[in-house]
Formats: C-alpha cells, structure tokens, sequence
C-alpha cells in the first residue's frame, strides 16, 4: 500500500476527503491479469449478425437497432459520448441506387449487369446515358510520380472511359524491383484506380476483375458493388470531378471487347506489367441506366474512456458495424449477417473496453484516454473512418496510434500472430513484445498482394500519418487437433466473404481472438501509460507525416 503524506495523515478527518481515501485503497488494490469473458464476447457476436438486425447496412433499420446496442454497451460501462456528449457522430451520407435494368454495350457487344459487368454512378443526375464514348486501355491506371510510372501520360482523357488492371505491375512482376513486389502498394487499390481517372478527366473508369490479383472472386464485386451504394456527400467541386461511371468487369468480357478491337489482352497485360501503357482502344461504349439518389445520415459510434494524467491525447479504437444489408433480389436467404466482417471485431472492441472501464473502476485506470470508434460504411470504401479522420473530435495531431479489429480470428489458437503490412511503425513493435509475452511470433500476412493494409478502417489514419495497424489470427494452428479443426471450418466457411452464409456458428473455436484481445489490451495499457509516440519508419508512404525515432533496422521482422 502507499504511505499517506505526512501532511495527509496528520489532517486525515479534515483535508484527505473520503474520495482521497477511497483512491488509496483502489490503488492499492492488485491489477489482475486480463480475463476476456468468452461469453460475452460470444453473445455479442451472435446478437450483432443475427436476422433482426438485417445486414447492418448503413441508413437502415439495421443500423437503428445496431447503434442502440452498441449506445446502451458504451453507456453500462460508464464510458463517456464522445460527440456532443452523445455517443453517436452524424456522417453525412447518400445512397445510390442503380436501376437493375441497364443497357451496356463495349465495343458494339451487349453484355449482362451483374454476370458480365458491374457499373454505378456517383452522381445525383438521374441516370446515366453515355453514348459513344471512346475507351482506353490505360494499363493500371497509375501516375506515380515517385516511381517514374505514369499510364495517363500525354492522355487526354476527357468524355472517354478509362479501362484499368486490378492490383499494381509489382504483383505481376515481383522481382522486377517495380513498386513493391507481391505487397500491393495503395496504386493497387480500386478506390486509388477511381480517384486517378477522376483526376485526369476521364468519363467513366472500369476495372478489369481477375481473381488472383484482386484476391477475391466476383460474387464479392457482384455482391459488394450492386444494389444501395453509400459514399459521403461531397461538395459541388469533388462532385463535379468525379467519373460519371465506375464499375467493374469480368476477364472474360474485356477479351472479348478487346479481340474486337483486334487486340490480345493477355500481351498488353505483359506489356503492362514491364512498363507505363495507354492505347486508345478505336472501340466505344454505351451505358445507361436510372440512377436515384436518397440523403440520410448514418452514424459513428464514438465512446472514450477518459485519461487520468494525459486524457488530451487518445488512442483510437476502430472497427466497423456496417455490412452490406439485405438484397431483395436474390432467391432465399436475402441476409448479408456479417458475423465474422465484423460482428466479431466490435465484439472484440466492447470487451476490450468493459476491461479497460472496470480496471478504471478498481483504480488502474490509463494516463492516456482511450476512445472507441465504431465506424459505419467502411463496406462501401472506410466512409465512417475517412469522416472522423476529415472531421475529428479529438485532434488528429494528439492521437497516438489506431488499433483496427476487422475480422477476428474463428479458427483456434495460433503459434503465430499476423501484422498486416508489417515493417511500417514503431507501433509493431508493441504489439511484438506483447505476443512474445504468450509465447508466439509475429509475422506478416502471408498474401500481401491483396493490399490489406489499405482495405481497412485504419488506413484513413495512417493517410494522416496516425500510426496504425491491423492485425490479429496467424497461420499456424498451435496443435494437430486446432489444425484439424481450422481445415473443417475453412471448408464451412469457404466462399463466405462478403456472402449471406457469413454466419455466426456456434461451433466457432473463439479462443484465438481471445488471445489476439489479449494483444490489444496489454499494448493498450502500456502505451496508454508511456510518454512515446511512435512514428512511421524511413521509406515508408507516411514517413514524412510523422518519422520514427528508431530505423526499421531496429524492429524485429
């Protein structure tokens, strides 16, 4: 136990308030190893993705029903309303819904929304009706300054539609030394790919889908990209720049136009790969269909625990209730339920924080304040992050670091514990020492050409030089049995992502998420008691926005 100040003891009645008295004991009081309630963790999964809440698409009833779970979660464990004193943060938000029925002619060919293509409009225009409008196949769409690659160069894309490879040339030659490697850079993102053509002028921007680059099938662009769209609303200016159409199409459509125009595709993905490309196709495009557009806000749930010592500066929590709804179209099952993406994450993220909230309780509170972001729209390109990020509610330059939980681990323990796009910050380092501490390694991912890093809510931080990561699970099952268990729920679970079978299972062996928890809450406790601020190492993308001390060199890989 502390001794009391002298000056304290002698004026014990008068001067130590029984709120001092009360602080002394819970002081005193011994901090308990973390103890993740199985349970809970379990029972929140189960009620955030079952039917009732209906896909927890954005501006829906799902989203009613989810932001009061989650309102009334943050409130019972005595946590603060970020917003406002509100727990909830509007994010301004419109829906666009394409017409079913469209007409899409490439190169003259007719070709089928959904089956063969996938096109929307960010526009509040009514509808599109593009009529011959010239397309160009603009290689993988980059400009990048720093690697002396630029597809668009000389191009002038005005009232014409950019055609664009999925994933960036690294992948496509991974010992060239071009980008890097098989890790996608953010050049290999679609989001990047429709920002880049919005930026020359072009019309409209397609991206040729293959599996292996894009590191999904189609039925996830079938699935993700048809039916409501949200994005944030923009001003007249970003509005106006943006491609009138984007969309996506399947590799056996774009060789079929492209043969029409006399052209082997398979050569001029080569070509492609080795170096900077743009050829006018001499074909053109016609695409119309009504488009509807229908304004709402949704809402980020934003609830913080508040420091006792440096409570101005936070470190963020982020993980996205949203998924993709309900489809009315389809036969049967119409619940897109989301439990693994990411039922399983908030889950993850409410226990964390009712650990964090009863040690407070028991007097081990954080010096730092630790504040939880519950982001909405993150299936429809991370809208919740990129508005908390544009419009912060605690100052970007006084955020320490984000922890992203996206996808928990349902498949066992494991030996190893996987840092998406590892070797960025300092920040790895923390959570390095803390799975040392439970006998594991941390690795990278073993697919970095699926661009992970940037497919999450925590990149709209890391854009602004917040060190962030993404991690959690591993490959390797910790015994035979967990092996044989993780090969049978892979197969159960196969094709799930992004589709209505992505279902809580009962049978689902939690306790490797419980030890990735684990991870999070002990980095937490320590860096939310440590004057550090770690930073991005050199010749990493936001390096320059805030540097680490130490060199890469020093990180155990």
């Amino acid at each position: 136990m502390r001794r009391l100040t002298p000056l304290c003891a002698l004026a014990l009645l008068s001067a130590c308030s029984p709120n001092s008295a009360e602080t002394e004991i819970q002081a005193a009081t011994e901090l308990k190893p973390v103890q993740i309630n199985e349970t809970r963790f379990r029972n929140d999964i189960k009620a955030l993705s079952s039917d009732e809440f209906e896909g927890r698409a954005p501006t829906t009833h799902g989203e009613k029903l989810t932001l009061e779970y989650l309102s009334k979660a943050f409130a019972d464990m005595g946590l603060k309303g970020a917003f406002q004193g509100s727990f909830l943060q509007p994010v301004p938000m419109v829906t666009y819904t394409a017409d079913e029925n469209q007409q899409i002619t490439l190169a003259d060919l007719p070709f089928q929304y959904r089956k063969d293509i996938v096109v929307s409009s960010r526009h509040d225009n009514g509808g599109v009706d593009i009529q011959n409008a010239p397309l160009v196949f603009v290689g993988y769409g980059i400009n990048a300054p720093e690697y002396g690659w630029n597809d668009y160069q000389d191009l002038d894309m005005k009232g014409k539609i950019a055609v664009i490879l999925v994933n960036d040339p690294g992948f496509a030659r991974p010992d060239s030394g071009k980008f890097n490697g098989k890790a996608m850079t953010y050049y290999g993102r679609w989001s990047y790919k429709f920002e880049e053509a919005s930026r020359q002028g072009a019309l409209g921007a397609l991206i040729i889908h293959d599996t292996e680059p894009a590191a999904y099938p189609w039925s996830v662009v079938e699935n993700s990209w048809t039916g409501p769209q949200q994005d944030l609303v923009l001003s007249k200016a970003e509005q106006d720049s943006r491609v009138q159409v984007e969309g996506w199409l399947t590799l056996d459509t774009a060789m079929k136009f492209f043969d029409k125009a006399g052209l082997q595709l398979p050569n001029l993905m080569a070509r492609a790969a080795d170096s900077p490309i743009n050829l006018p196709l001499q074909q053109t495009a016609n695409i119309a269909f009504k488009n509807k557009a229908e304004y709402a806000n949704s809402y980020n749930v934003v609830a913080t625990l508040p420091g006792n010592q440096q409570a101005d500066e936070h470190i963020l929590f982020t993980g996205h209730w949203d998924h993709i709804g309900m489809d009315d179209t389809k036969e049967g099952d119409k619940i897109y339920n989301g439990a693994m993406d990411n039922a399983s994450g908030i889950a993850g993220i409410l226990e964390i924080a009712r650990q964090l909230s009863d040690n407070a309780k028991q007097g081990h509170g954080l010096a730092r304040s630790v504040t939880f972001i519950a982001t909405t729209g993150e299936e429809q390109g991370l809208l919740g992050s990129r508005h908390y990020a544009a419009n912060p509610i605690y100052p970007i330059d006084k955020t320490v670091a984000v922890l992203n939980l996206d996808s928990t681990n349902i498949f066992g323990k494991t030996k190893d514990f996987t840092i998406v796009g590892k070797g960025k910050s300092e920040l790895e380092r923390y959570l390095e020492d803390a799975v040392k501490g439970q006998n594991r390694v941390a690795t990278a991912e073993k697919n970095p050409a699926n661009g992970g890093f940037f497919r999450s809510d925590h990149f709209s931080f890391a854009k602004l030089g917040v060190p962030a990561v993404f991690a959690g699970g591993g490959s390797e099952p910790v015994d035979e049995a967990t092996a044989n268990y993780k090969t049978q729920m892979q197969a159960t679970m196969k094709g799930c992502y992004h589709n209505v079978c992505d279902e809580y299972h009962e049978e689902w062996d939690l306790s490797g998420a419980i030890q990735d928890l684990e991870v999070y809450y002990q980095v937490t406790r320590t860096l939310g008691n440590s004057q550090d601020w770690p930073g991005y190492y050199a010749g990493t993308e936001f390096n320059s926005l805030r540097p680490a001390k130490t060199e890469l060199a020093g990180a155990t890989k």
